[in-house]
């Protein structure tokens, strides 16, 4: 059985903790999911350990990974350039892929084309802080747009997993 991770996103009204688990061979990582589809977010460590003793989960304690979505819902809805590094937004993205991926009845994050990759490629590639190349404009509303999507699935996920808000 392959190894799960936990994963704990903060948000505006607490952190919920999900289970991540990196894809085998050329199959996409994923965040799991409850036999109806529903995320599964757990409020602490404790209710996660229960879960994952219940169904024989095998987790990977250390180096658990955080997501802060506060200020990435502040570079979005406020178009707040200060509140979220590229790394984070970098962050963001990836988890928003994993988690279009794993819920089968959720909305669908826009489909992304070069213009995507354009700015894709200038976060990745100026993370050290070398050669960091500025978003044009069209950039900058596509990474928006994408993470906006993000964003409104995460709530539609936690609120139908009764997890809470965002």
């Amino acid at each position: 059985m392959a190894d799960h991770f936990p994963y704990r996103i903060s948000t505006r009204t607490g952190d919920l903790t999900l289970l991540w688990r990196p894809g085998e061979d050329d199959a996409p990582d994923r965040l799991l999911v409850d036999a109806l589809g529903r995320l599964l977010a757990f409020p602490n460590r404790e209710k996660l350990r229960e879960h994952c003793v219940r169904h024989g989960l095998e987790v990977v304690w250390e180096g658990e990974n955080d997501l802060d979505l506060a200020p990435v819902r502040g570079w979005v809805e406020r178009r707040d350039l200060g509140a979220a590094s590229p790394g984070l937004l970098l962050e963001a993205w990836n988890f928003f892929e994993d988690l279009s991926r794993s819920l089968p009845a959720g909305p669908p994050l826009p489909a992304q084309g070069p213009v995507h990759d354009s700015a894709y490629e200038k976060i990745f590639g100026g993370e050290d802080g070398a050669d960091k190349e500025e978003w044009t404009d069209g950039e900058t509303a596509a990474v928006r747009e994408l993470l906006r999507a993000g964003l409104d699935l995460w709530d539609l996920a936690v609120r139908e997993s009764g997890s809470g808000g965002s």
